[in-house]
């Protein structure tokens, strides 16, 4: 496996689409194609390179994979690609693929050789997570419905007592193979084997419970670390325990994608929460120390005498940790002067009397304060 940049590789940025590292593929492996550069080992060990990072760019769950984890996340291979085993018969064979539309595999009359077994498909699961559980972090346990190896033939599809046998058509190579012509010479058409599917196996007796498949329906128990600060589209892969492969072949993967629930208190904003506080007017005028609510239990804030309706305070480090790097957010506590609905003939009187008190009338340059301070509550 090459460790370039495949974007860097073709020629492009990453965010190019993809009609675009289409076009640039093929521009490229015309270029590096054995065929014109014949005796180049530089160009073949191009004309390979070129195809790997097509091969992964072109597919939207590979390039996606690759975008968020890079190299690593291409162990193990997908949907029968495996970077790490990816050789010059592969390459030609995208190239046959990709340039004259042929939708069987091709290479050069060496042949590979080589079966891969199919692989189980991938399962996606909608995690939901409060906003308590995003602050901290926290393991899940989660039962999944998928296909499972069945135990009866240990995922060989055979009836108990029997074995699989070497496919006639194909002597076990799992391909059948066709001379044709090309424009760039002779090629050999590689095809799966329809006797066994590209198995390389036939079952003659198969086994009752999966009826030859060699998985049949069953569920599963996947445990998934949540790392703290998550948001809601994160997705983590669980490699391998997706549904079992047929006859044998290897798992899938599950992909969890995080969903944040609407918390009864708290707007998240980033790695900053906000909460907004009613408190009463003789607080706000006075000044006072008050206990509010946390993602992590309560905590006092100081309010400063003359504090105004709408005014932000902010506590450092109470918000949701940053993914990854570090630090935490802050929560964010949005000051609202509560208006009393009721009040008694003695309140009333209390009241009239301080309306007669200058400093209880907002002057006209204080007037425009609301319209600042509404510009400016997530500056």
């Amino acid at each position: 496996m090459t460790s370039r940049d495949y974007y860097e590789i073709l020629g492009v940025q990453k965010n190019t689409s993809d009609e675009e590292i289409k076009k640039a593929y093929r521009k490229l492996a015309m270029q590096y194609h054995p065929d014109r550069n014949e005796g180049d080992a530089g160009a073949g060990q191009k004309f390979k390179e070129i195809a790997e990072a097509y091969e992964v760019l072109r597919e939207p769950q590979k390039r996606q994979r690759y975008d968020r984890f890079g190299q690593s996340g291409l162990k193990g291979g997908f949907d029968g690609f495996g970077s790490a085993d990816f050789d010059l018969g592969d390459a030609l064979r995208t190239f046959m693929s990709e340039s004259f539309g042929f939708g069987d595999f091709f290479s050069t009359g060496r042949g590979t050789g080589r079966r891969r077994k199919r692989q189980g498909s991938d399962l996606q699961i909608r995690l939901k997570l409060t906003l308590e559980e995003v602050a901290t972090g926290v393991e899940k346990k989660i039962r999944i419905k998928k296909l499972v190896t069945c135990e009866g033939c240990g995922g060989s599809g055979a009836a108990p007592g029997t074995s699989p046998i070497e496919c006639p058509s194909c002597r076990g190579r799992g391909e059948v193979r066709q001379v044709s012509q090309s424009l760039f010479g002779q090629f050999v058409n590689i095809a799966t084997c329809p006797a066994c599917r590209g198995e390389g196996n036939i079952v003659s007796e198969r086994c009752s419970q999966c009826s030859g498949e060699g998985r049949m329906r069953g569920e599963g128990l996947v445990e998934v670390d949540i790392p703290a600060g998550v948001a809601s589209g994160n997705y983590i892969t669980l490699r391998g325990e997706g549904s079992s492969g047929p006859n044998g072949g290897p798992s899938g993967d599950v992909i969890v994608f995080m969903e944040e629930e609407e918390h009864e208190y708290f707007q998240r904003h980033g790695d900053d929460i906000l909460y907004n506080l009613a408190i009463g007017f003789h607080q706000v005028a006075l000044g006072d120390e008050i206990e509010v609510p946390t993602l992590n239990g309560k905590a006092k804030l100081h309010i400063q005498p003359g504090t105004q309706t709408h005014k932000i305070l902010r506590m450092r480090g109470k918000g949701i940790p940053r993914l990854h790097s570090g630090g935490r957010g802050d929560q964010l506590v949005r000051i609202i002067v509560w208006t009393p609905t009721k009040l008694s003939a003695n309140d009333k009187k209390l009241l009239k009397e301080f309306a007669k008190s200058e400093n209880f009338t907002p002057s006209k340059s204080e007037q425009g304060f609301f319209k600042k301070v509404k510009e400016a509550i997530f500056d």
